[in-house]
């Protein structure tokens, strides 16, 4: 049996080495495609398109004096990261708030931040050893215990802050959070969390405060694009003032949230994290 010329050869190569390319180049974009679908399609429960958590941080009077009515009025859940000295100057507030059926959540026992802070340099997390963090978180869980009578199980960290030490001795106490609790929350963060990768002890936050409603429409919108879930984060809760959430600005949001055309499931981060966590199997 006779062999092909070697120029018919190299033309035989050349053609399924150009077949091959424009397999690829066809098939290479579906995949991608493919995977940014299955990256957007998280199965929310009722097929909703994106979780919404409501949390609100410091156990601030205004959150029990005026805020929790409001939620309520709604029969919407948040989430309050609580210092325990704080709770305990308004403990019926709380103690009605846990009746109710709001989370209550861990937000440390001095509330400890950058000593680049003037009213934080006493309690500066640079200071902090990882077993002092530690102790302390399980010192504000007991505290919320006897308080409250409520397990915490959800964290934020204060000032968004994930550090203790200096320079070379900078650690992360994101590992003592995940085994203490099942999420810990940031804060001032750029963009919500997706629910099929995010690790439940780095959840992102995003601020609130000071916000209308028309500020905070585009932060959700932008979640549906990806089916995810934005974790909103405030502290005082009233008409305006420094750093608080705008009772207008809920009164809107929950609205908006709670009609089912626009397939949003508002919800405790416990109840999301929970739910994620199930689904991850």
């Amino acid at each position: 049996m006779k062999s092909l010329p070697a120029n018919l050869k190299r033309t035989i190569i050349s053609s399924n080495r150009n077949l091959f390319l424009i397999i690829l180049f066809i098939l290479f974009p579906c995949k991608i495609l493919l995977a940014q679908q299955a990256e957007s399609t998280f199965a929310w429960p009722e097929g909703k398109q994106i979780a919404i958590s409501l949390s609100f941080d410091d156990a601030r009077a205004s959150q029990v004096d005026a805020g929790t009515a409001l939620l309520d009025q709604y029969g919407v859940k948040g989430t309050f990261y609580v210092v325990p000295n704080s709770v305990k100057q308004r403990l019926e507030g709380w103690k009605k708030a846990v009746i109710s059926g709001h989370e209550i959540g861990n937000h440390s026992f001095n509330h400890p931040c950058t000593g680049n802070f003037p009213w934080s340099r006493q309690k500066a997390i640079e200071n902090y050893t990882l077993k002092q963090m530690r102790n302390e978180l399980i010192l504000t869980n007991k505290a919320i215990k006897e308080l409250l009578g409520v397990e915490a199980e959800v964290f934020a960290y204060p000032c968004g802050q994930t550090y203790i030490g200096r320079g070379e001795n900078t650690k992360s106490y994101v590992p003592v959070v995940s085994k203490l609790f099942l999420s810990g929350r940031g804060w001032l963060d750029e963009g919500p969390n997706a629910p099929q990768f995010c690790d439940l002890a780095q959840l992102t936050g995003m601020e609130m405060d000071g916000k209308d409603f028309d500020q905070i429409l585009p932060l959700i919108e932008n979640a549906k694009k990806s089916g995810a879930w934005l974790v909103l984060a405030g502290h005082e809760m009233g008409a305006s003032g420094n750093q608080t959430t705008r009772l207008s600005m809920l009164k809107k949001l929950i609205e908006y949230a709670q009609n089912p055309a626009n397939g949003i499931w508002i919800a405790p981060v416990g109840t999301v994290a929970k739910y994620i966590k199930g689904q991850k199997g």
